[in-house]
């Protein structure tokens, strides 16, 4: 037979379903990769390693101080929201990015801190719906801009802490 009518009968064999000599299902199953399995949480990875932890009181008093520096803090979810949004200074589109609120920690009623301005993409936020209002959170973000002099920070990471 010649060559090449051998590469034609195995393509035949192959495309009708017949299997190759030697090789069974059980060894094709050993053969595949394992699943991988999803992150049961996020964490902070190497890249935030260097994160400084502030609150986010010391925060709003001094942006400048952090201004292009990677930041942790926490505090208790009030809302999303579009505080911030579109102005020019620190731009972050209204199609692309929603605004993050949390309540200021010094008093004892449900006051937002709006002078913080955090900023959240939108398909990111999506998977936060089931936060809920006082819920408390730990937030990862970059301080990009001091503009007005309130903290415009680009969120990395948010935990909900439970």
């Amino acid at each position: 037979m010649k060559r090449s009518n051998k590469y034609i009968i195995m393509l035949m064999l192959l495309m009708f379903g017949a299997s190759l000599p030697n090789v069974s299902y059980a060894d094709t199953a050993v053969m595949e990769k394992p699943a991988v399995e999803a992150p049961k949480a996020v964490k902070l990875t190497s890249e935030y390693s260097n994160a400084v932890k502030v609150s986010p009181l010391d925060l709003v008093k001094n942006p400048a101080a952090y201004l292009n520096k990677t930041v942790v803090m926490t505090g208790k979810f009030d809302k999303f929201s579009t505080v911030g949004l579109d102005y020019p200074p620190a731009l972050r589109k209204t199609e692309d990015y929603i605004s993050l609120m949390i309540y200021r920690d010094d008093t004892q009623h449900d006051i937002p801190l709006s002078e913080l301005k955090m900023f959240m993409k939108r398909e990111d936020a999506q998977k936060f719906i089931e936060l809920k209002s006082k819920d408390n959170v730990k937030i990862t973000g970059k301080v990009f801009s001091a503009a007005l002099g309130d903290p415009w920070v680009d969120v990395l990471v948010l935990e909900n802490v439970k």
